[in-house]
């Protein structure tokens, strides 16, 4: 026990609030610079002042500690940073759930080789209650381009504008409302609502007073940034409106409409003073010159409209693009434009000139927004393949690439120091980046894409995936280190089974094809088809002679192992198979459908299927399980043959025995969708879209541990011992978990 938790401890709760708010600030007013050092250093102080005040205060304190003023050996202060932004990164995370500090602090952390930090750390492990320890560095560390993540909002973020102040983000949402962020701090401040339907763009004026929305209710309203509330509704466009913006001198609000025509507006009035048509499609962006004089526009038509806003009249237009043009900016010297496109380009334009200069760069999806930088030499491009990129307008080469959304960028913009980004995408976050910094988030283990699988081989020395990069990853299950990749899968995915002797790979694919491999070498022994859906799951018997998969096409095949024939199919759901698993003796498949139900049937007497092949029929449906009431996406027996478990969309696990076929027990604490489920001995643990991974003890039907991750979790395996768990997430990352009882 530190000595700071033995003076916290003989203090009252109100002292101990009242201690760890003043502390850090007494001992810097007091240049005690080693005592503040050790304090923000020590894990119980951290832990304690997270609980008692939240993680903006805690990173407050560094601010305070980091001062040239205070702790003058840049050594100590970088240490500190590292530790700062290990906070910050993890706030949201934090913010939902305290008791991840340490597995936040380790995860991100333990690639440090630091004294100190690996001090922190060791203190970070000494956990009273059970708990899930990171075996390996797998959430984004500190010291690269990403400072912090903004959730909040449930639907996709559509947009994002920055008050001129570079202190507040204003965010668009599917979720039909606007959202305002303190940059600094991380906070929601408020959310603005008064919308019916997508709100699809968003500016605020210069002055940074109000704030503009367009939506697809066919309306754009003016809102108080101050307060909130909604000062006034433009009510004359009859489509979707799809962009705003406001001209600098702040008297005309520009919109862009779903039916081709772009609207002038008085600000003050709500007026219309133009109706500009031209465009052939739907209008996607508009942009105003520094001068107020020109309006920009990007249409579905492929094409760039210039427009004098003085007269309404248009002025030219610029084509080139081989797609939509979804976004277009101004430079702050009015020169150029830059336009990003549904090809996948973004171009650059000289608006004296009339023409393209050049190609700036291209992302291997759709660009959805631009933006440019204040000093007018770097362009941010957002695109579909969920990516930024940062570009030099005057090199035209590309300085680099952030990497940490999980779904398409959807929205990009630049804070008036230049010194930081903001961007919104489809995985409902915004995130703010160092704009200055070229220095990469270092990588962590794991996928390109969704990891939608995974299996643990029976000897607890190997981990394998599956993901929507159409790869199989086998992995040490020890040390977290990636042995080898397998491609050969034309789409993603979806299911993964190992053989009971570990020396075989099972896997279920988007291309409808079952695939068996050779788990030591990787390669491909029998591409097994059949199906005419996604194979959704996979299982072997534990005599390792049979496949079992489950499809979209609602159906179960059986497959021989030993010669990659089709042994059988079971025919009886009425949807998709989500999941299937085989009980430990052999002689039944239990399937899980989008149709609510779980079906078991017989594999025949002693698992002798393959003696008497041609005497089965698909009558071998035994009973249906029903008591769910949306899609059952996953299902697994516990080790005696007892119990099967399954989990499903409206977020329960039930439990069911399968002797008197009757649900024993629900087990609810998830927040979302249940996406997998494993089980060894009493426990089981579950997965969700909630971003959560939870154990269970099934006696005392209570959560024993919770992992909290960065995204949906999507996949989980347990080791044979019970102890050592995989997990993985929508983002393509990997854990490797292991349960700590934790110490009294």
């Amino acid at each position: 026990m530190s000595e700071f938790t033995q003076g916290l401890d003989k203090m009252q709760p109100a002292e101990q609030t009242h201690c760890l708010g003043i502390l850090p600030s007494q001992l810097a007013a007091t240049s005690d610079s080693e005592k503040l050092y050790s304090l923000l250093t020590d894990y119980n102080f951290i832990e304690a002042k997270l609980s008692a005040a939240g993680a903006q205060a805690l990173i407050e304190d560094y601010d305070l500690a980091t001062s040239p003023d205070i702790i003058t050996s840049a050594q100590k202060a970088d240490k500190l940073k590292l530790i700062q932004e290990t906070i910050r990164l993890s706030a949201h995370i934090l913010a939902q759930d305290k008791t991840q500090l340490a597995t936040q602090l380790i995860a991100r952390l333990m690639r440090f080789e630091i004294p100190e930090i690996q001090a922190l750390l060791a203190q970070a492990k000494q956990q009273k209650i059970p708990w899930l320890r990171p075996l390996t560095p797998s959430f984004t560390p500190p010291g690269g381009r990403l400072l912090r993540t903004l959730t909040g909002h449930t639907d996709w973020v559509q947009a994002v504008a920055i008050a001129p102040d570079g202190k507040r983000a204003i965010s668009a949402s599917s979720d039909h409302t606007l959202k305002v962020w303190h940059l600094e701090t991380g906070e929601e401040t408020a959310t603005l609502k008064g919308h019916l339907t997508y709100v699809n763009a968003v500016a605020v004026t210069p002055d940074g007073t109000k704030v503009i929305s367009g939506s697809w209710d066919n309306t754009i309203k003016i809102w108080n940034l101050a307060t909130g509330t909604e000062i006034l509704t433009f009510a004359g466009d009859t489509f979707a409106v799809e962009a705003v913006a406001v001209t600098p001198d702040g008297k005309r609000v520009i919109s862009g409409s779903w039916d081709g025509s772009i609207k002038v507006w008085d600000l003050s009035t709500g007026a219309v003073i133009f109706n500009l048509k031209g465009h052939s499609s739907f209008v996607q962006s508009v942009a105003v010159t520094p001068d107020s004089k020109r309006l920009i526009s990007g249409s579905g038509d492929n094409s760039i409209k210039v427009w004098n806003l003085e007269t309404g009249k248009e002025l030219f237009t610029l084509t080139g693009h081989a797609d939509w043009v979804k976004a277009v900016a101004v430079t702050p010297d009015g020169e150029h434009i830059i336009s990003g496109s549904y090809d996948g380009t973004i171009k650059v334009w000289s608006l004296s000139a009339r023409e393209k200069l050049f190609t700036l760069g291209i992302h291997s999806s759709f660009v959805q927004a631009v933006a440019v930088s204040p000093d007018g030499k770097r362009v941010i491009s957002a695109a579909g393949d969920k990516t930024l990129k940062v570009w030099n307008l005057e090199t035209k080469e590309e300085l680099f690439t952030f990497t940490n959304h999980i779904a398409p960028v959807n929205a990009v913009a630049v804070t008036p120091d230049g010194k930081r980004i903001v961007s919104g995408s489809s995985d409902k976050t915004l995130k703010v980046w160092h704009l200055e910094t070229g220095k990469e988030n270092l990588s962590s283990a794991g996928h390109d894409d969704w990891v939608n699988a995974l299996a643990v081989t029976a000897d607890g020395k190997k981990a394998i995936s599956g993901s929507g990069d159409n790869s199989i990853k086998v992995w040490n299950l020890a040390n977290g280190e990636e042995l080898f990749s397998i491609p050969g899968h034309k789409d993603w995915v979806k299911a993964i089974a190992v053989t009971p002797d570990s020396k075989k790979i099972i896997s279920g694919s988007g291309d409808k094809t079952v695939k068996v491999w050779n788990l030591e070498t990787g390669e491909e022994i029998f591409t097994l088809t059949g199906h005419t859906d996604w194979v959704n799951s996979v299982a072997v018997t534990p005599d390792g002679r049979l496949a079992i998969s489950g499809s979209g096409d609602k159906n179960i095949k059986v497959w021989n192992l030993e010669t990659g024939e089709e042994v059988l199919t079971f025919i009886g759901h009425a949807d998709g198979i989500k999941a299937v698993a085989v009980t430990p003796d052999g002689k039944r498949i239990i399937s899980a459908s989008g149709d609510t139900s779980l079906k078991v049937w017989s594999l025949g007497k002693e698992n002798n299927i393959l003696a008497n092949l041609w005497n089965l029929v698909v009558k071998n449906q035994l009973f249906t399980l029903k008591g769910h009431e949306s899609f059952v996406n996953a299902v697994v027996v516990t080790t005696d043959g007892k119990w099967g478990i399954s989990g499903g969309r409206k977020k329960l696990i039930k439990v069911w025995d399968l002797s008197s076929k009757k649900e024993i027990f629900t087990l609810a604490g998830h927040a979302d969708a249940i996406t997998a489920l494993a089980t060894v001995g009493n426990k089981v643990i579950s997965v969700s879209d909630d971003n959560t991974l939870k154990v269970w003890d099934l006696l005392s039907r209570k959560v024993v541990a919770t992992f909290r991750g960065d995204s949906a979790l999507k996949a989980c395996a347990m080791a044979p011992d019970g102890v050592t768990i995989v997990a993985a997430e929508a983002s393509g990352q990997v854990h490797f978990l292991k349960l700590e009882e934790g110490k009294s």
